[in-house]
Order: C-alpha cells, then sequence, then structure tokens
C-alpha cells in the first residue's frame, strides 16, 4: 500500500541528499543478494534516521533489528565522538553481512553487533539510551517498548518502523499476527502516560516516541 504517492516520494528522494557511498554500496548488495531486501531502511528513512540522530546528538543508542547495518550506520552518524550504539540481530546470516560493512564505516568501533534473541541480550546491557530504535519481529514490539523504557532517559526517544504494517493497520479489523500486533503496540503506545508519541506517514509509518 503507497501512503505517500508514488511521484510524490520520489519528487521527493530526488530533492534530497544522497547518502555516504558506503550506503549506497551496501542497499546494492542487500538488493541483489536478500530476498527480502524490501526490509531496508533505504534513503528516505534512512536520511531520516541519520538527520535525527544527528539532531539528538546521542552518547548511547539501542537498535533492536539490524537486518544488514543499513539503519544502524545511518544512526551512527548523530554518535557523539564518545558515543556507542548497540545493535541486535537474530539471524546469522544478516549479521554477517552487517558486520562485513560495519567494519568498514568510520564508526566501525562505536557500534557493537550483537547476536541472539533481543530479550536475552537486553538482560545483558546496562546502558541508560539516549535513542532507541525498534524494528524486529513485530509481535515483540509491546515487550520490546516495555524492556527499554525504563532503560530511556528522561526526554529520550524511541523510534518504533513499520507502525501502518504496510497499510493493513488501516482496517476495520487487522487480519494476520503482525498487523495484530502492530495495531496492539500503537494503541498501547497512545494510551501510555509516560510517554508522548507522533505517528508521520512516512515510508510504512514510523512512531516518535518521547519519553516523559
Amino acid at each position: 500500500m503507497d501512503i505517500i504517492s508514488p511521484d510524490a516520494w520520489h519528487y521527493a528522494m530526488q530533492h534530497s541528499s544522497d547518502p555516504a557511498p558506503l550506503l549506497q554500496e551496501l542497499e546494492e548488495y542487500t538488493a541483489v543478494h536478500h530476498p527480502e531486501s524490501h526490509m531496508l531502511s533505504g534513503k528516505g528513512q534512512g536520511r531520516f534516521l541519520s538527520l535525527f540522530s544527528r539532531l539528538v546528538r546521542p552518547t548511547t543508542i539501542l537498535e533492536i533489528g539490524t537486518f544488514t547495518g543499513y539503519s544502524a550506520l545511518c544512526l551512527a552518524e548523530g554518535l557523539t565522538a564518545q558515543g556507542v550504539l548497540h545493535t541486535i540481530e537474530s539471524r546469522e546470516s544478516e549479521a554477517a553481512i552487517a558486520r562485513s560493512f560495519i567494519e568498514r564505516s568510520p564508526w566501525a568501533s562505536q557500534i557493537s553487533l550483537h547476536l541472539g534473541d533481543a530479550r536475552q541480550v537486553l538482560s545483558t546491557l546496562s546502558a541508560a539510551w539516549d535513542l532507541v530504535f525498534i524494528d524486529a519481529d513485530k509481535v515483540s514490539y509491546i515487550d520490546y517498548f516495555n524492556i527499554v523504557l525504563p532503560a530511556l532517559r528522561p526526554g529520550g526517544f524511541i523510534l518504533a518502523d513499520n507502525v501502518f504494517f504496510h497499510g493493513q493497520v488501516l482496517e476495520t479489523i487487522p487480519k494476520g499476527k503482525n498487523a495484530k500486533a502492530i495495531a496492539a503496540f500503537n494503541d498501547y503506545v497512545k494510551d501510555h502516560s509516560g510517554v508522548e508519541v507522533l505517528m508521520l506517514p512516512f515510508r510504512d509509518g514510523i512512531s516518535v516516541i518521547q519519553k516523559k
């Protein structure tokens, strides 16, 4: 489902800055070698993540769902000089691709890639987060939100991706476990007293959530 008209999106991308050559190479590599390359953030969302991170200037970033590493590299562009980014991926094949590109980036020493179940990995991390990006298994969004919110600094941000889930949440009764889970997450965050949220009709929908 096209939330934004294709012509408008094409025009917007024509008039947006291009990502760094390494990111362009990663996008092309993923398109050729991965059957689910549509999951990669791409230029538009990638530039949004980069600019948002540069506005926040985080010292600590958490990403749940690395995929092939594109979004992690975009988020890292806003890190302070002493900043660190922890990114979690459950699948070895995607982690291997991400690791190979992260190692070639200017942020290689600042990005820690964790392979495994996100809940288990999160239990080993003790950082206070400035910025969190959730883009992993949709049925676990509420769990991830509840795990990371206590560790998020007051005023810190959570970005949640795919909150339209291909437009399926717009149906009167969403079908499928992922659409139902995202719809439940959206309602849960909207009604949560500890945060303020703005849902953006951008790509597949992204919610900007700030801890009060």
